[in-house]
C-alpha cells in the first residue's frame, strides 16, 4: 500500500503509487506508526534530488524522522511552495536566492511560509510563465505555452487551450517570479516527461 508523502500542487499528501522525480521535506509529519498527523512542521519546506552521495533511507518514514516527500516534478514542488535544499541543490539555492533576492534561508522560509498560508490571488493566464499552476473546476492545471494541462500524481493528463481571462494561481507569487526569471535546474527536472516538453 503506498504512503501518504506524494505531494499535490495545492500542498496535500496523498498516497499514490507513483514516486515521481523530486524528492523533499518539511520536517516530521507522521507518528510512530507511520500515520500522517499534521501538514507541516517548520517553516523550512525543501525540494530534494531523488539520489545523492548513494544515501538511501529504509524504511520511509521512521520514527522522530522527517517525513519523506515526492513531487510530480520541481513544477508541482513549486507550487506547494518548496524550494531547493541547500545541501544537496547548493547550486540551484545560490541561484534561487539571487532570484529571489532572498537574505538566507530564514528569511526566504519566512516568505514562502506567508505565501503558502495566504488566498490564492488571481491574475490574467496570459501573464504567467510556465510552470506556474491555476485552478480550473477546483483542480490543479499546468500553464505549458498557450495551453492547461491536468495534473495527476502519476503525471500530466488533459490538454487545453487557455481559457481568456484571469485564472487563480496556486504558485506562490515568489515562485511565479522564480519562473518567470526563466528558471532551469540541473538537478531535477521543472516538468515531468508526461507534458511531451
Amino acid at each position: 500500500m503506498p504512503l501518504q508523502n506524494r505531494v499535490t500542487p495545492l500542498g496535500e499528501l496523498v498516497a499514490d503509487p507513483g514516486r515521481g522525480l523530486v524528492y523533499g521535506n518539511r520536517g516530521c509529519l507522521h507518528d510512530d506508526t507511520g500515520r500522517i498527523r499534521r501538514r507541516y512542521a517548520g517553516k523550512r519546506w525543501i525540494s530534494c534530488r531523488l539520489q545523492f552521495r548513494g544515501w538511501h533511507r529504509h524504511p520511509l518514514q521512521q520514527p522522530g524522522r522527517f517525513t519523506e516527500l515526492f513531487f510530480l516534478d520541481e513544477a508541482t514542488a513549486f507550487a506547494a511552495g518548496h524550494r531547493p535544499c541547500a545541501l544537496c541543490r547548493r547550486e540551484d539555492y545560490n541561484e534561487f536566492l539571487a532570484l529571489t533576492r532572498g537574505q538566507g534561508a530564514d528569511e526566504i522560509d519566512e516568505r514562502l511560509h506567508a505565501e503558502r498560508l495566504g488566498v490564492f490571488g488571481q491574475t490574467e493566464l496570459s501573464a504567467l510563465p510556465d510552470g506556474t499552476f491555476v485552478l480550473a473546476e477546483d483542480e490543479p492545471w499546468l500553464v505549458l505555452g498557450a495551453a492547461l494541462v491536468r495534473w495527476t500524481p502519476s503525471g500530466y493528463t488533459e490538454r487545453r487551450a487557455q481559457p481568456a481571462g484571469p485564472a487563480t494561481v496556486v504558485t506562490p507569487p515568489t515562485l511565479v517570479g522564480v519562473l518567470r526569471a526563466g528558471w532551469n535546474s540541473a538537478a531535477v527536472p521543472l516538468l515531468h516527461p508526461s507534458t511531451g516538453v
